[in-house]
């Protein structure tokens, strides 16, 4: 049975260099992507058995239409690639929620819809996550989380890859009894990508990230690991935060009181440590 993968930021970058290999190995795939002609051309060059989903992750009502969508037209994911994101911005810009946009994209939407995604996972067991994140890393300050003071758009990116880190570990041990396995990898160093090739020098090949993460998403050698953190293709040490079981706490609460929907098991959250 052909394995069905759901990639968000699927049009551009790794995300669809991604979904070439994984086509190219046969899996049925749910494309996501804020721009609607650059998922249909997609989906032509891909094409019939895949589709395609369009939301914009700066909008939390967007998600929630996405997955309301995506558990309406299929019964069964295999893996979830949380892939969508932007990068270092030259200014500060706030989300359709009214959040610190990078905050948004990198991490509290994703958020949101991996938890809304949870039980059809749990359904589909086995069955993983793989969350797309950075070496790029800094703490949280959890009273200035939208950099209303200091914004910087290093920190804004590095803040919310760690805290997509942190929730990593987080929900791959909620999920560890289910048969469903949760991890986290930064791809490559600097890909020739857009959200790269506008600051930065390219310093890795695509085919680089798009191998790195298609083996945590198929590869039959990982299919127990879990709530790990990948740097390239060897197990990776992430920041010091990320591994801090009150720091968790906050973030998951923070999470729950900006998205309006709860962690599961949250009466326990104070036992994620």
């Amino acid at each position: 049975m052909s394995p069905r993968i759901l990639i968000t930021g699927a049009t551009d970058g790794l995300g669809r260099g991604l979904a070439r290999k994984l086509a190219a190995q046969g899996a049925t795939l749910i494309l996501h992507g804020r721009d609607g002609a650059k998922g249909e051309e997609l989906l032509r060059e891909l094409g019939g058995r895949h589709t395609f989903e369009q939301a914009d992750f700066g909008s939390l009502a967007q998600i929630r239409d996405l997955t309301e969508r995506i558990l309406a037209g299929h019964d069964r994911l295999d893996a979830l690639v949380n892939n969508a994101g932007m990068g270092v911005e030259l200014a500060r810009q706030e989300s359709a929620d009214g959040y610190e946009l990078t905050f948004q994209v990198d991490y509290l939407s994703t958020y949101l819809l991996s938890i809304l995604l949870t039980p059809l996972l749990a359904r589909s067991a086995p069955a993983r996550i793989v969350n797309v994140t950075s070496a790029g890393q800094a703490p949280l300050d959890f009273d200035n989380v939208m950099l209303e003071r200091g914004w910087d758009g290093v920190q804004a990116y590095c803040q919310a890859k760690l805290a997509q880190i942190t929730f990593t570990f987080a929900h791959a041990e909620l999920l560890r009894p289910t048969g469903v396995t949760v991890n986290a990898l930064h791809p490559a160093s600097y890909m020739p990508t857009k959200i790269v090739t506008h600051l930065f020098t390219v310093q890795s090949t695509l085919e680089e990230g798009v191998d790195n993460t298609a083996r945590l998403i198929t590869g039959p050698s990982l299919s127990e690991v879990t709530g790990a953190y990948f740097n390239r293709a060897q197990p990776g040490r992430a920041h010091a935060q990320a591994y801090d079981a009150k720091a968790r706490v906050r973030l998951l609460e923070l999470s729950e009181h900006l998205t309006n929907v709860a962690f599961p098991g949250s009466e326990h959250l104070n036992g994620l440590g």
